[in-house]
């Protein structure tokens, strides 16, 4: 719908040159001349070893010297930029994150010692990079304040070790915990506003002489990120650990973007919908008077972040005058309003991402017209972006005038209702295109036979008509080296995959309710859908990042802003080699009576540098290569080996190279275990049975070279 709509915008000015004057023209040049600009300023970071540091005794006991890069496309100066460049994302004040200690010792939260626990990696001072911080966290500057944020490299930089050896992967999936540090970071925000640790801290802040001129500014601005990121942590809660190497991003995406579209009115609703279960029918956990408490002083249309933390902190603490709710009683409140993430899935690589017409692993996202930057878009919402929406309901006078122009009320349909949202957010729009094109010349990485060990070309022979038997028609071979290459998604039903189907259903199947875009209209692939009050999250978040595509930066210079947003647009829609056109493969389709039916499917990716990606399947049950050439076992199969292990740990970085994955032998790192829904290791496996040990081992040493 994005794309349909911002193509019709262009055509439309095209038809009319009176409106596309010079001071179009003006803005086009003025985009033109920054973008220049911005190109050369981001070749000045080349060090030459991209930021990359050796370790020596860190997490799991693993060593290993400055890292090694591949050859992908990209140069050193291609990779800080990437690594470096914000895009909008604001998780909480930067001099709070510089200065901020562990909950439990003095050391620094970011300490490279710290950070290596979480997986995430560390890095020395660069131009790009003054304050030494890790790959993709960035410091971003929103109306005046600087916050730290993350970049597209936090979740998608891998790194191999090999015997002290170490090679960093650009576009690999990353090995981080990003739930474990965002709950480590909640406990030094709150321990540093105990008596013992806030001296110092409120010291060192205000040492920095940036953002804060008093320690009352200091402690305001503690309690409210620390009630944010509380509350993102709470509503997010998953009974389904996600550990390493895996996020649901998806889910957490849904759940922030219905925190700032539903109105205090649905609240209310779904509050009073509250209960738990009993043999006897439920017992309701709120009454009509407890509920007026909480949601006192609560925005009409808009809740804010500072609004829905003091929801969760007065049903929580009891405030409003009622028994506190416990934990498990606070999520049946939550999964009437929210949806559980729990559906984890492995963060995707990304080179071929550009070349592909439809991505995620569901197959959501097109890639057609402007789809990229409607997907980034959402991306940022979902990791902190700052959405400072606002709402418009005047009636008479010059604002109620102007609204009938207003981009975002024509694009999301709300041009009709008394009340309009205005988009205004932290969310770089010129970045997150620059990122995008960026990624076309990433390419992925080949097998590094001087650090990994040589490939035996027989059994690589061997083993690719295994590959052409069991594996090609939907893992298509992709050359790596053709700039012309195009990548087509071939999508499965998950009836016909029997992987985990949790991510899949939660991302066709979770609804919301959608606040001010109820009863405005949304085009899907076969017409029209009027959205409901209570909609599928899929919609909501179209019509959201809609809106927020279609409002220029608010905190920059206007004519910068302008500019800045039109040739983001346009060159989002013309400098897009991707065109629409509709999904390959054996999936259900999307019907009028079934709009979003396609979703319950898994879109079979390329596997040219899979080596570099485990571990397997996309949520990530599989620790290599080989075990994901074994069957899985299945009740009445006699015990040992010859199957899919059911319990592996994942967080180790060291690399085995025989079975093409990463050491999961244990005991450290996150015990993954295969028996819930979100964790099973079933499916796929086409042929794995027929295959003998000799062939598995020569298919094996083929994938190597992909």
């Amino acid at each position: 719908m994005l794309g349909r709509f911002l193509l019709a915008l262009f055509l439309f000015l095209k038809r009319h040159p009176k409106i596309l004057s010079w001071s179009f023209f003006s803005l086009v040049a003025l985009a033109v001349i920054t973008l220049a600009g911005s190109k050369i300023y981001q070749r000045w970071d080349d060090d030459p070893d991209r930021g990359a540091i050796a370790i020596t005794d860190g997490a799991y006991g693993e060593s290993y010297e400055v890292p090694e890069y591949l050859d992908q496309g990209w140069d050193e100066a291609d990779s800080l930029w990437f690594y470096n460049t914000t895009q909008g994302s604001a998780l909480l004040p930067y001099d709070f994150f510089l200065v901020l200690e562990k909950a439990e010792s003095d050391q620094l939260f970011r300490s490279n010692e710290n950070i290596d626990k979480f997986r995430y990696l560390p890095q020395k001072k660069t131009f790009f990079n003054p304050d030494a911080l890790p790959v993709g966290f960035v410091k971003e500057t929103y109306r005046g304040k600087d916050y730290v944020g993350f970049t597209c490299a936090a979740c998608h930089t891998a790194q191999i070790n090999y015997k002290g050896e170490a090679i960093r992967i650009d576009g690999g999936p990353a090995m981080a915990d990003m739930v474990a540090f965002l709950t480590e970071l909640q406990k030094a925000m709150e321990a540093a506003r105990e008596d013992v640790k806030w001296p110092k801290f409120v010291g060192n802040v205000l040492a920095l002489d940036n953002d804060y001129d008093s320690a009352k500014e200091v402690q305001s601005d503690l309690e409210k990120w620390t009630a944010a990121l509380g509350l993102y942590n709470t509503i997010n809660h998953s009974k389904v650990k996600y550990g390493h190497a895996r996020l649901d991003a998806f889910g957490r995406i849904y759940n922030r973007v219905l925190q700032h579209v539903i109105n205090k009115k649905q609240v209310a609703e779904l509050l009073a919908q509250a209960r738990i279960p009993t043999t006897s029918g439920g017992r309701y956990l709120l009454t009509q008077a407890q509920i007026e408490k909480v949601l006192d002083g609560v925005g009409e249309t808009i809740i804010l972040d500072d609004d829905f933390a003091k929801i969760v902190e007065r049903l929580r603490s009891g405030e409003a005058g009622y028994p506190a709710l416990s934990l498990k009683e606070f999520l049946y409140v939550r999964n009437e309003i929210f949806n559980p993430p729990d559906a984890p899935v492995s963060y995707p690589f990304l080179w071929d991402t550009a070349q592909s017409d439809y991505v995620q692993w569901n197959g959501i996202a097109s890639n057609a017209l402007a789809g990229p930057l409607g997907r980034n878009a959402g991306e940022v919402i979902g990791v902190f972006g700052i959405l400072d929406w606002k709402v418009d309901d005047s009636w008479f006078g010059l604002s109620a005038w102007l609204r009938r122009f207003s981009l975002s009320a024509w694009a999301t349909g709300q041009r009709s209702k008394r009340e309009v949202i205005d988009f205004d957010s932290s969310v770089d729009l010129f970045n997150l295109q620059r990122l995008e094109r960026h990624l076309r010349d990433l390419k992925s990485p080949v097998w590094p036979e001087h650090i990994l060990g040589k490939i035996d070309r027989d059994k690589a022979a061997s083993g690719k008509l295994h590959y052409a038997r069991l594996c090609q028609s939907c893992h298509e071979i992709i050359d790596r080296d053709d700039a012309d290459r195009k990548i087509v998604a071939k999508m499965l039903r998950i009836g016909k995959a029997r992987t985990d189907r949790a991510m899949a259903e939660n991302g066709a199947k979770y609804k919301g309710m959608s606040g001010n875009f109820e009863h405005t209209y949304q085009s899907v692939g076969v017409g029209k859908v009027l959205i409901e009050e209570r909609a599928p999250v899929a919609e909501i978040l179209t019509a959201a990042t809609i809106g927020v595509v279609v409002t220029p930066d608010p905190d920059k210079w206007f004519p910068r802003r302008w500019a800045e947003w039109v040739y983001t647009l346009a060159s989002s829609i013309f400098d897009n080699d991707i065109k629409a056109s509709i999904k390959r493969g054996d999936y259900d389709p999307d019907t009028t009576a079934k709009p979003h039916a396609s979703l319950l499917s898994y879109k079979a990716r390329s596997l040219n540098g899979i080596w570099a990606t485990a571990p397997y399947l996309h949520n990530g049950s599989v620790p290599s290569l080989y075990d994901l050439l074994l069957p899985v076992r299945r009740d009445g199969d006699p015990e040992g080996e010859g199957y899919r292990p059911s319990t592996f740990f994942v967080g180790k970085r060291e690399f085995d190279p025989e079975k093409v994955g990463f050491e999961s032998d244990g005991p450290e790192g996150f015990k993954f275990t295969t028996i819930q829904r979100g964790n099973k290791n079933t499916g796929h496996e086409y042929g794995a049975g027929s295959l003998s040990e000799t062939e598995r081992w020569n298919l094996i040493e083929y994938l190597k070279t992909l």
